[in-house]
């Protein structure tokens, strides 16, 4: 065996606490290099006639990589404390891999193992309930619709005349969503997601003037509150943007700064390299990438963190809004997100905490600051696959395998899944404008592990291009709208709802289909239920082999037809396909 690729830590996605009672351990060997590996485990204390008593579980194996194969076992400690190795076994050879190295026999020494000292529940990764059975729906306010031509900005253009651009105004706003909400319910979804609502100068309002008033385009107060009101009678949730790691230019105390300089009160509220500050041709502080308008906010200072916590506080005892999304999340210092997570939480236990990361993020997931990330990694996988077809079933199925094993499975029940935003091309436009491609990505995406999340407009097939040809106005003329494909997006949401294993209650692994690049396979899972099902994400006929099915017959699930299958499980595919068997 290849001793120097298995690995394991005692801690983050390898071992972790599911839940009060239960602990979920995982090691990491070559791939196709170890046939089977038993865990060791057992309390620290426990002895007779002194020799340590442990058990042995034998580990699942959840999925491989290009490069490794990952092990499973999920415990619950009669006392909550833990020892524990594992047993590597082969053709060739078996060992006993342990904290301190690997041995040929079970050590005598309980100071070998690795070691789970104590299982508090207040330690438990907890994210609200509720966002696991939640489907977003991502509004950009701006874009979505003009309910009350009273609050336009000036020079407001009519509604869809012209393609978005980074300075044009369009008029939406609060009333226009307040007026859409049936079509909404009608959808399905269960929560929206704001782009930033607060006053700001720009179009997108992530350059934000202040932070305790809603932008005078989008409304007023008892606006913003009658629309949380009404979603919440239907069942939907709301979430806002906040944007912590930097102001706007006309930030009251960046434009004191710009006007008083090193006498400015608020001096220390920005990341100042000199004096005079200034802003062209290049500003000497620290911005929001490299733009001068977007100056980074100072959060370890003891006003600016006041001043946010209060923002936080205020929109969810005044408004009972249900979660926030944080802008560059990963920038803000780990202390504040900490304090942030401590006052929302005392606000509203419940509360989602979105951090928007598009890299591995262990160290925001333990717990103690967000719920979950923008899952980009899972975004990159599933658009280079299905809308580009830039990789094969194998490369989609390998990567997909290490975001899965990124993060323990309670964080991964509550990521956030998106396949487009308002940073992105749109869906459908990276399809090439493949409608069929862009269904095999909704099947896969609503059936997936997550909170899955819908872009304005996607469901109805509207197109365009990055920044800001993402942003278009949404098209509300029926005869312009792909009622076909919002159809389709309202029966997978009813599937979601209404079949435990479809979505999050169902534990998932792909399936093998005997080396086809352009099929997929996977089942989701619970103890009462079980689906099938398989992707063909190719304009040519297609068959594949799925072991799963032999010698049986089962019901599928889009057409209601029951389906024979031989002995091998052959199965036919017409081109970009979908089929799912309900095995029950």
């Amino acid at each position: 065996m290849n001793k120097e690729a298995i690995y394991h830590r005692p801690k983050n996605n390898f071992t972790y606490a599911y839940d009060k009672k239960t602990l979920h351990i995982r090691i990491q060997t070559k791939k196709e290099d170890v046939n089977s590996i038993s865990l060791i485990y057992g309390d620290p204390y426990d002895w007779k006639e002194e020799k340590w008593s442990y058990q042995t579980i034998s580990m699942v194996k959840t999925g491989s990589s290009d490069s490794h194969d990952f092990w499973f076992a999920s415990i619950k400690p009669t006392y909550r404390r833990l020892r524990y190795g594992f047993i590597c076994m082969n053709s060739e050879e078996t060992f006993v891999y342990t904290e301190r190295g690997i041995y040929q026999k079970i050590p005598t020494d309980i100071g070998c193992f690795y070691c789970f000292p104590y299982l508090h529940e207040n330690d438990v990764f907890q994210a609200p309930v509720w966002v696991k059975d939640t489907v977003w729906y991502q509004i950009f306010p701006e874009r979505f619709a003009n309910g009350d031509s009273s609050t336009n900005p000036k020079k407001t253009l009519p509604w869809g005349s012209a393609a978005p651009t980074p300075t044009n105004f369009f008029g939406g706003d609060f009333q226009g969503v307040i007026d859409h909400l049936d079509y909404l319910e009608e959808l399905g979804i269960n929560g929206i997601y704001f782009t930033p609502i607060f006053k700001a100068h720009s179009n997108h309002k992530y350059d934000t003037i202040d932070y305790m008033e809603i932008d005078p385009q989008f409304g007023d107060k008892e606006t913003f509150r009658e629309l949380v009101q009404k979603c919440h009678i239907r069942g939907i949730r709301v979430m806002l943007d906040a944007v912590f790691n930097h102001s706007g230019y006309y930030f009251q105390p960046f434009q004191d700064v710009l006007e008083n300089q090193e006498s400015s009160p608020y001096k220390d509220w920005f990341h100042l390299w000199n004096f005079p500050v200034v802003t062209d041709p290049k500003p000497n502080y620290d911005t929001f990438s490299f733009v001068s308008s977007m100056p980074k906010l100072n959060t370890t200072h003891p006003d600016v963190k006041q001043y946010l916590l209060d923002v936080a506080r205020y929109w969810i005892e005044e408004f009972d809004i249900d979660g926030w999304r944080l802008d560059v999340a990963n920038e803000v210092d780990h202390a504040f997100w900490r304090d942030f997570r401590n006052v929302v939480k005392a606000s509203k236990p419940d509360a989602y905490i979105l951090g928007e990361i598009w890299h591995d993020s262990m160290p925001w997931l333990q717990g103690d600051q967000f719920d979950a990330v923008m899952n980009y990694p899972f975004t990159n996988d599933v658009v280079n696959f299905f809308a580009k077809q830039e990789i094969t079933g194998q490369t989609f199925k390998n990567n997909l395998t290490n975001v899965l094993h990124m993060y323990p499975t309670n964080v991964n029940e509550v990521a956030f899944n998106l396949l487009d935003s308002h940073d992105t091309p749109r869906i459908l436009t990276l399809a090439n404008e493949n409608k069929e491609r862009v269904k095999l990505l909704y099947l896969f995406q609503l059936s997936f592990i997550g909170t899955p999340c819908i872009y304005y407009g996607d469901e109805i097939g509207m197109t365009g291009d990055q920044d800001p040809g993402c942003r278009e106005c949404m098209v509300w003329e029926p005869e312009k709208q792909d009622r076909v494909l919002f159809s389709f997006l309202q029966q997978l949401i009813h599937f979601r709802k209404t079949l435990p294993a479809f979505g999050n209650k169902g534990g998932f692994r792909f399936i093998d289909t005997t080396d086809n690049q352009n099929v997929i396979a996977y089942e989701k899972s619970t103890d009462g239920q079980k689906l099938i099902f398989v992707l063909h994400n190719h304009h040519k006929n297609a068959k594949a082999i799925i072991g799963e099915l032999s010698n049986n017959k089962y019901k599928e699930l889009f057409t209601g037809q029951t389906v024979s299958f031989d002995k091998e499980g052959t199965i036919e595919l017409t081109p970009y396909s979908y089929q799912c068997f309900l095995i029950e």
